[in-house]
Formats: structure tokens, sequence, C-alpha cells
């Protein structure tokens, strides 16, 4: 009679074929849902007979990823069996069903140190591979004396067997290194290449386990790996143990990394294993991948341990072989070691520079980024000209995906690394061209920081942009820059001012100029930071070409009913200021004052701080990394607690030269809009004001009183009380470049209703206000006098204002050496605000004959119950060499 094909007595290879045979996963499951249920059937009844295929099923149903912890009993009756075939069914599906966090694994103990003492070796394999794959830390307490009595056992497969799953007794119990130490060394001097793998594994684990152990190894075994590393590389052919020509490679990779982990900070295991190292890298054939393989390995060990610079030579050598190798692994795994090589011997690493810079044009994205990332580590002063020049002729053909991370490689190099402007702008301006595009924001910002500091290379540098956007246009970064040029320098681009000696003169109009920046208008219709830029740039060339302002105002026109509320702003403004201020319009449009290039850099690299990841450490940006203008504060550090050491109770307060809080975007300074909000003592601005002035960069601060000072040179400013005054503005309808045709005095207390109704803040500027404090001279002191400097406070006080005080300080040099780089910081206790101004300079003069000026604001808090109290403290450089003073200012007049 037929069997039923889903009976438990039916075969493991027909459940295959009928599991292979289910052409959806329904049918698949409905034959497994079967096949459990016969075998559920069948372990209820107790069936012996059919047992062990019964589990053969279940773990073929397992790796199908089917629940089968219904079978896990039966592993165990399997293995407490007798016989061989049971035992081996059992303990594969012991091993296969179950794992270490499974409490029945405990009913299991038993049966497993029973079969560790049997007599049959293939028994006792069996276990010690159950045990080696799920052993857990109470199993490896429990049976760690046997392994350690079949590790002496004469059998070979026995001991390779029972050192591999010391292996996991280790890793499970640390504290049981110390029972293993000994049988490893002697394991060590077996012939049986499989026992000699087994034993190397086993050193490597007890390294790791505890410092004792390793230096048991270090001390006893380092001879033994010496030598098995060196029979195994002149050994002579061997059929068992040969891969592709090369003997046992599996045996020569352990050992060395053994090596590598036993000569790591030693000294003496380094020099010791040496020459073996040099050996093997020397003999070893690299064309064949086995080979490949022992290579990799020893340079790894070579790099780890404290080798000699002729062998870590020899080392980068091989990988400058593996860059040559047509295999993109090999390829890829020379990179990365040779990233970390070039902190160990970075000259070894650049006579491969040529090689390297190849691979970052390879067709394999990950070899060309980490190719790049490692051009970037072999950049310094000596190459960094010939590097960026391959980079940069490579921009032009490299694929799409990569330009962006190649730019911004290139970008980061030229700054970093730059010597001269003229070279650093050539870059700049041979990446906005090839790859505009790609450049960030940060990036062409600094560089117009750094065109308007080169006031000698403005000329060239407007030229080279007009010419490069001739044919580049299409690249965004490349048309800002090149508009921000022509706006500020047009005129020195038409009448080819500034030639450099090398430079050849062209021919530009200011027609061709004014077409420059309109086609840029009209290309980027949809970018609004590009098209503020451009009608920025028509309005100064409105100043810079009279001729041509009837145009410039025809297309700045077209925007006056754009959608885009910024836009048509500034072209209604823009408009009725060149139709109706001709007379201020050259002094309105003036050149941008230069910026500051130490201040964008302390903005740029605490807005890149900011944006760093907080699972990546970075490094605190702190001002004393940059070279600071005097009057620049620098970030409070760590040493300034010894400086503010002023009182007991009052925690001391850093100051700034400048506003604290820096604008977002530094395009709003260079476009002069979004400036900061300067309020003061408890007179509040006319904040329409102070918005179109900073939007026209025109009109002075604020003064103390809150009003601003808007005299033309023609009148006489007319002072008026210090006495509050209150503005309120009425919130009606009103055209900002209207008729300003009066000016505002006031004496005593009073209350001004300002209605800015048809009022034009631009017209008629001859009618001004001014307002000015009346000050009194308190006195002056000796602040601070040593062999070498001497300071000297000039105090004023405010009338009505006893708290504030004003503070010039004079700086006088007392020596015959001229200081250089001179900066003033100044501390003061919480209850007191210090605002620091900019300083007339930073070289103070030599004997006497000239001095350092800087004005600074103290506001006493506690005026009456606290004294004025102010830590100093100067820096400066004599000769080139560092100097810094310090002191207390403690004879402050009383009253302060």
């Amino acid at each position: 009679m037929a069997l039923n094909p889903f009976s438990s007595g039916t075969r493991l290879r027909d459940m295959i074929r009928a599991i292979r045979a289910s052409k959806t996963a329904a049918e698949e499951r409905a034959v497994v849902r079967r096949e459990c249920a016969a075998i559920r059937t069948a372990i209820s009844e107790n069936g012996q007979e059919l047992r062990h295929r019964n589990m053969a099923k279940l773990m073929f149903i397992h790796m199908l990823g089917y629940p089968t912890h219904f079978g896990q009993m039966e592993c165990l009756k399997l293995i407490a069996a007798t016989g061989y075939p049971e035992k081996r069914i059992g303990y594969l599906g012991l091993m296969l069903l179950l794992d270490e966090r499974q409490e029945v694994l405990m009913l299991v103990t038993n049966s497993l140190k029973q079969d560790l003492n049997h007599s049959n070796h293939f028994i006792v394999g069996l276990a010690l591979c159950a045990l080696g794959n799920i052993c857990s830390a109470e199993m490896a307490r429990d049976l760690a004396p046997e392994v350690e009595k079949l590790m002496r056992s004469r059998d070979a497969n026995t001991k390779k067997k029972a050192a591999l799953c010391s292996v996991r007794i280790v890793r499970k119990v640390p504290d049981l290194a110390e029972n293993f130490m000994g049988l490893a060394a002697s394991l060590l001097k077996e012939k049986h290449h499989g026992v000699l793998i087994s034993a190397v594994q086993l050193g490597t684990e007890l390294c790791k386990a505890s410092k004792d152990a390793l230096e048991y190894v270090r001390k006893n075994c380092i001879e033994g790996l010496v030598r098995i590393l060196k029979d195994v590389s002149n050994s002579s052919y061997a059929p068992e143990y040969d891969v592709a020509g090369i003997s046992d490679p599996f045996l020569h990779i352990r050992v060395l990394k053994l090596l590598r982990i036993l000569g790591q900070g030693d000294a003496d295991c380094s020099e010791y294993m040496n020459d073996i190292l040099a050996q093997v890298a020397t003999k070893t054939e690299s064309n064949k991948n086995a080979g490949n393989a022992i290579l990799y390995e020893c340079v790894e060990t070579i790099m780890g341990i404290e080798a000699t610079s002729g062998l870590r030579v020899l080392a980068i050598n091989i990988l400058g072989r593996f860059l040559s190798n047509r295999d993109n692994n090999i390829r890829y795994v020379a990179l990365n070691i040779l990233m970390r090589a070039i902190t160990v011997d970075a000259q070894a690493v650049q006579r491969h520079r040529v090689t390297i810079l190849e691979c970052v044009k390879d067709a394999d994205a990950s070899i060309r980024k980490r190719a790049l990332e490692l051009v970037f580590l072999l950049v310094n002063d000596t190459n960094v000209k010939p590097l960026t020049k391959e980079l940069v002729d490579y921009l032009d053909v490299a694929d799409p995906d990569f330009k962006e991370d190649l730019t911004a490689k290139i970008c980061s190099i030229t700054e970093k690394f730059s010597q001269e402007k003229l070279w650093y702008l050539d870059q700049m301006f041979k990446v906005l061209s090839l790859a505009g595009n790609h450049v960030k924001d940060d990036v062409w910002h600094a560089l117009i920081v750094v065109i308007s500091n080169a006031t000698e290379l403005q000329g060239y540098s407007v030229r080279s942009l007009y010419k490069a956007l001739q044919t580049y246009s299409e690249q965004g970064s490349l048309l800002r820059v090149a508009v921000w040029c022509i706006g500020e320098y047009g005129e020195m681009l038409v009448n080819n001012v500034g030639m450099l000696e090398a430079e050849e003169p062209i021919t530009v109009t200011e027609t061709d100029a004014v077409d420059a920046v309109e086609l840029g208008f009209n290309r980027y219709s949809a970018d609004v930071t590009t098209r503020s830029m451009c009608l920025v740039a028509l309005l100064k060339l409105s100043s810079r070409f009279p001729s041509m302002s009837e145009r410039i105002k025809q297309i700045v026109a077209l925007n006056k009913e754009n959608m885009v509320l910024e836009l048509q702003q500034r072209s209604i403004e823009f408009g009725s200021i060149i139709q109706r201020h001709q007379s201020i319009r050259s002094s309105l449009l003036e050149r941008m004052p230069v910026l500051d290039e130490a201040t964008y850099l302390v903005k740029r690299a605490s807005a890149t701080q900011a944006t760093i990841p907080a699972y990546k450490p970075a490094s605190a940006v702190t001002s004393g990394d940059l070279k600071l203008p005097n009057g620049v504060a620098k970030s409070a550090a760590a040493p300034l607690v010894d400086l503010l050491d002023l009182s007991s109770d009052d925690a001391p307060v850093t100051t700034t030269a400048s506003a604290t809080t820096a604008p977002s975007d530094f395009l709003q300074d260079l476009l002069g809009i979004g400036g900061t909000n300067l309020s003061t003592a408890g007179v509040p601005s006319s904040a329409g004001t102070d918005i179109l002035m900073d939007l026209l960069s025109i009109g002075s601060s604020p003064s103390q009183n809150g009003l601003l000072d808007l005299s033309s040179p023609s009148q006489e400013k007319k002072p008026v009380s210090s006495a509050p005054q209150v503005v309120s503005h009425v919130p009606e309808p009103m055209d900002l470049l209207g008729s300003l045709s009066s000016s505002a005095s006031s004496s005593g207390t009073k209350s001004n209703t300002v209605v800015p109704q048809a009022v034009d803040l631009l017209d008629g500027l001859s009618a001004s206000t001014s307002v000015s404090g009346l000050e009194d001279v308190c006195s002056s002191i000796t602040a601070f006098q040593s062999a070498t400097l001497k300071i000297v406070f000039d105090l004023r006080k405010q009338p009505g204002k006893p708290q504030e005080t004003t503070i010039h300080a004079t700086f006088t040099n007392l020596t015959s050496a001229t200081y250089t780089d001179f900066i003033f910081q100044a501390a003061v206790p919480k209850f007191i605000q210090l605002r620091l101004d900019p300083a007339s300079g930073n070289v103070v003069p030599a004997s006497g004959k000239g001095s350092v000026t800087q004005g600074f604001n103290v506001t006493n808090n506690q005026h009456g119950q606290k004294p004025l109290a102010m830590r100093i403290r100067i820096s400066y450089k004599v000769n080139g060499e560092d100097r810094l003073e310090q002191g207390q200012v403690s004879n402050f007049p009383h009253g302060l």
C-alpha cells in the first residue's frame, strides 16, 4: 500500500520536492502546514523509528523560516540516544533550532558532559561542535574541565575542535582565560595545520580577554608564531594545503593577525618579527588573490606594530602596487590603508601621488570618493599647486554626481593652503566657471570678502569674471560673484584699471557691462537672490555710468509689479533713487567698505560648528585660531576665568566690540540689508529710518539718545538737550523715498508725534536733525604702566546718567621695538555692562612716537553701591614673538 505523501514517514527528499513544486506561496504554506501536523502527531505518539527523519524535515522547514519550536525536545531525545546517526541529527538540530538564550538548553548539559567523555572520538567531536556553537556562560563553567582535558588528546581532530570550543568558552567567560594559556602555547608546537589555526585563533581570543594573557602570549608564543610563519612561507608544495599555488594562506593570515596584536605598542616583539614580515612581503606572489590577501594582512601588521621605517616604506610600496591592480576591491582596500598610513609616513605615501590621482578619475564611484579624500590628506604647502591643477583639470570632465564632492575639496584646499591671493583667485574663478552650480554659498561669500580686501587685484578680478561670464553664464555662483564685482568695480572693467604685467587688456564698453548684468537678471528669473544682486549692481552702475542711467532705469522698472515682494520693493526704491536723487546718488552708491576678513571667518566658523551633528565630536572654534584685528572680541575660553577673577560673588561678563548677534546669512551683509537693530538708552529709534539707512548703506549710527544724524556738511549741527524724547509712529501709508523737507530740533522733555505721510527720507537732505549729548570731563588716570607699556584712561560723564561712563584709552609703547597685532581686552563683573569700540589701529609705534586709542562705555547697574572694577589683558607681538600683559584697574575715582 502506498504511503500518504504527507505522512510522518515521508522521506526528506519527497517533502523538498513537494515544496519546490508549489507554484504559489499559499501552496507552499499548505504543504508545510500538513507536514508539521504529521510531525506533531508522530511526536505525540512518541514514535522512535522515524524520529531522526522528522527532525531532518524540521530543520529544512526551519531554514525556510517557519516556526519549529515544537520539535526542540525531540533534539534532546535524539542526543540522549546511543547511536551515532541519531546523535548526529540531534546535535545538528540542537545547533539550528536552539540558541544559548533557550531555557531548554540547560537540560542538555549532562548529555554533553557524557558525550565529551565518550570513547568514540566521532561522538566527542559532535559534542565539541555543538558546545562551540551554542555554549552559554553557565555551560562554559560546567564543561571547561572536559574541554581542557580534550585539548591534551592524541587525536588531531579532537584537539582542533577542543581549541575552537575553548575560544567560545573564553569569549563567554573571560575569567577562564588563565586555564587555557599554557594549552594554547603547547598547541603551537603541533605539525597539523588545523590544530595550528585553532591554536592561533585561541591565542588571539586570549589576548583580547585580559592583559595578563596578552603578556603571557607575548612572552611564550612569539617565537613559535614566527617559526610557524617561516615554515609555512618556505614550505614546499603540499596538495592538502595548497590554494592557487600558495601554501595554506589561511594559516598565514591568522598568524599575521596575532602578530599584529602582539607587536602593537611593544618594540621588542616588533623587532623580533621584522625579518619574517619583510620576507613574507617580498616573497609572496601578488598575481593571485590568495597572495594579495596575505600581502594585505602583512601590510596591516607592519602598519600596526612598531616597525622600522624601511619596513613601512616596503608596506606602502605594496599598497602602491595594489592601486595599479585591475580589481576594484584591491584598490579600495589599498586606499583605505593609505589613509591611515599617511599619519605614520606621509613622505612614503607622497611617492604614489600620481597613482592616487589616477584613482580620482576611476570609473568606480566608491574608489573616486576614497581617492579624493586621500588626495585631500596629501596636500601640503609644497605640492598644493600641482595637485590643485590636476583636480581642477579633472573637474571639467567629472561626472555630475561626483562634481559636488570634488568642488568642495578643491575649494577647501585652495582656502587652506593658498599662499598668495592671485593664485587663490585664479583657482576659485576656474572652479566657479567649471562647477559654479555646485559651489556652496559660504565659499563664494568668502571669495567676495577676499576680493574686497585685495585692492590691487580688484581690476584683475572683475575682468577675469567678466570673461568667464561670457562663456559660462549658466553657472549660478559665477554669475553672482561677477555681478557683485561689476557693480562695485564697473569703471575698472571699462577703463582697464589695475592691469597686471601678464594680463592682456580687453575692450569692454559701458553697454557691455550693463548687458552682462541684464543677461544674468533675465536668465535666473526664479532665483530671488541672484535677481536681487543684479538689481543692486544695476543701481550702482547707474552711478558709475551716468550715460546708462535711462536704460538701467527701464530694466529696473520691469520688476515694479513683480509677484516677489523683495524684488518689487527694490525695483520701486531703486527707480526712485535713479530718477529723483541724482544729487546724492554718487555718494549714496559709493563702493562698499572693505569687508573685515577676520570677522567673516569667525562668523563662518561659528555657523559651520552649529551645523555639525551631535554624534560628531567637533573642536571648539575660538578666535585664537584666527588673526583678528584689534577691537574684535574673542570668544570666552577657559583661561579667561583667571583674567576675570574680580570678586568672590560676581561672575564676570565678557564683552564684544560689535553686535553679538551676527546675521544668519552673510549675504545680507554683502548686500547691505538686514542690518543689526541698534537700540540705545531707553529711546526707540525709528524702525523705518533704520531699515532704509541699512538698506542703502548711508547715514550714521544712531547716537546714544537714539536719533539719526542726517546733517549735511554745509549746515551746522545744532545741539539738542539730552533729555529723553518719545517718538511714536502713526502707521499710515508713506513713500519712503518721498520728500524729507524739514528737520526736528528739540530741547527739554517733549513728546513728538511723527506722521510719516508722503515722506521721502532721501529728499531734501540739506535739512537735518542733529542730536548730541553734553559731556563733562571727569578726570584722567593712569590705568596701567609697566616697563614696556603705559595705558591712560580719560573718563567722561554724561549729565543725568550717573551710572554711565565713557572711557577713552590711550596706549603708549615705552620700548624701542614696535608692537604689532596689538589687542586690548577688558572684563568686568556681571553687574557692570561694557561695550568696546574698535581700536584706531593694531600697531603701536616705538619709543612713544605715537599711540593707539580705543573707546568704550561702562554702565554700573549698582552705582552708589559697588565701585567700578575691571581687569585688563593686552596681547601683542614684538619681532614676531607673542607677548601678554594683564592687570587690574583699581584706581577709578570714587562715584563711578
